[in-house]
């Protein structure tokens, strides 16, 4: 039981502390993003990779929209479903491994923010197969909008410092990173209290993907445009160049 990858146990019992926590706090202009990159058109089916405790599905559905929010842990999808049947929303929620989606051309549009999934796997191998199924699942001319972390950041900051200044009372903390510049990988250790109020420690390895890598992936999935902006939480724009001040990276692909 205890072989099982980081993600998988940070995720069985996260619900409650993972709403809390001060990253999911830009859901309301996340989506008013989507939907102009989908031109408001709300015939579109969306997607949400990683769909975690259902906050931008919710969202998306209480806006008009068609979707589906899969996910690997099976705690966080009990959690969305308590929420969206209290919000008085039918929102189908599946446990799938984003490396092994049974969906083949079916979405206009697919979703993956917050590193739902990509890029928390082991290998890059697994983190593109990860890319190559929610390619599967779309139709043809449909985008593809995900976030990942930023590559350029680490080379000009400490992770540390930057997640313990963004840290609020009760989240979870992360420490002894160090950034491995052959891999692009951090290290860390984060420490979470979960939602029975044990206090869990996980060693945890993150990939940071710097911008020509996200293209070329992206590339040879036969995607025709490509475009990678900064990621400003919840104010995601066309307008923000990507830096090196920018965590995390957000992604625009059309098939």
């Amino acid at each position: 039981m205890e072989n099982r990858p980081w993600y998988e146990k940070l995720f069985e019992n996260y619900g409650n502390k993972y709403d809390k926590e001060s990253f999911t706090r830009g859901t309301i202009g996340e989506c008013d993003f989507i939907e102009r990159e989908l031109n408001h058109d709300k015939t579109k089916k969306i997607l949400d990779i990683g769909c975690g405790t259902g906050r931008h599905t919710m969202e998306l559905t209480k806006r008009g929209y068609d979707v589906t929010g899969v996910d690997l842990s099976e705690s966080m999808l009990k959690k969305a479903r308590e929420k969206s049947r209290k919000s008085g929303l039918n929102i189908r929620f599946v446990q799938q491994d984003a490396r092994n989606l049974p969906y083949n051309s079916e979405f206009d549009a697919a979703i993956m923010l917050c590193e739902g999934g990509f890029p928390l796997m082991e290998t890059d191998e697994m983190n593109y197969e990860i890319l190559k199924n929610a390619t599967k699942a779309l139709k043809e001319n449909a985008k593809f909008i995900f976030t990942t972390l930023n590559g350029l950041f680490p080379l000009h900051h400490s992770v540390e410092e930057f997640c313990a200044k963004d840290s609020k009372q009760g989240n979870a903390t992360y420490r002894s990173n160090t950034f491995d510049l052959m891999t692009f990988r951090d290290h860390n250790i984060t420490e979470v209290e979960n939602d029975a109020g044990v206090n869990v420690s996980l060693v945890c390895d993150e990939r940071y993907y710097v911008p020509s890598e996200i293209t070329w992936l992206l590339k040879t999935l036969d995607y025709k445009k490509i475009d990678i902006f900064g990621a400003k939480l919840g104010a995601f724009s066309r307008d923000d160049k990507l830096t090196t001040e920018d965590f995390e990276m957000l992604v625009v692909a059309e098939k």
